[in-house]
């Protein structure tokens, strides 16, 4: 379990705001924002929520990654589709700065899962939390139609993306969160955009496009 250094509200703000997208911190994503790392500092030293090596840049390294996928997302209502949300990084954040999405968080484990509805609860976002695995022939819990899907250190096989594939509305966007090796996805996806994103590790976000559908 990894405990997380407190920062006041206004270092954590100033340090999120030296990385954010233009107009993305908006009072109602600061204030949910600053609730969940609050709840993440609460409940980390006793759910396996972060990694020990990134405790000192929370907001850099978690929320500020997943607020760089904002320019990438198409205005209006969207389904969104998180896998593996763990601490909430990338979905909650989205969520948060995002009130037109529809977002669904999937994570299987239980404890992981109590601390996303607690945070969601404090932040005041509404998310629905599914503990739904991620396999073939086990995807019929996952919503239909999904337009956007995120996936930050969760490693899925080609397989896997292929079945989810046929949950995916026409021209689906997959954001995923990577190092220097992309993810191995079938020929369902087109690769897109890439962006390194900051911090001194090699760390980059990439947009793969979902072919046509019949």
């Amino acid at each position: 379990m990894t405990a997380i250094p407190p920062l006041s509200r206004p270092e954590f703000e100033a340090r999120l705001a030296r990385i954010a997208p233009a107009g993305a911190l908006a009072a109602r994503a600061r204030n949910a924002h600053w609730a969940h790392f609050e709840e993440l500092r609460r409940w980390a030293p006793r759910v396996d929520l972060i990694g020990p090596g990134t405790a000192d840049e929370v907001p850099e390294r978690h929320f500020g990654e997943s607020l760089a996928a904002l320019p990438w997302l198409a205005s209006g209502p969207r389904r969104l589709l998180d896998l593996g949300s763990g601490a909430g990084f990338p979905g909650l954040v989205l969520a948060a700065a995002r009130d037109d999405l529809e977002v669904t968080l999937v994570e299987p484990r239980e404890r992981r899962r109590a601390f996303l509805a607690a945070a969601a609860r404090r932040g005041g976002v509404g998310v629905r939390i599914l503990g739904a695995r991620v396999a073939p022939g086990a995807l019929d819990e996952l919503p239909a139609e999904v337009s956007v899907v995120t996936v930050r250190a969760l490693r899925l096989e080609p397989a896997v993306w292929s079945a989810l594939a046929e949950r995916l509305a026409p021209g689906a966007v997959l954001l995923a969160w990577s190092g220097e090796m992309a993810p191995e996805l079938p020929a369902e996806f087109e690769a897109g955009r890439v962006e390194r994103l900051a911090g001194s590790r090699a760390r980059f976000l990439r947009e793969f496009r979902l072919r046509g559908k019949r």
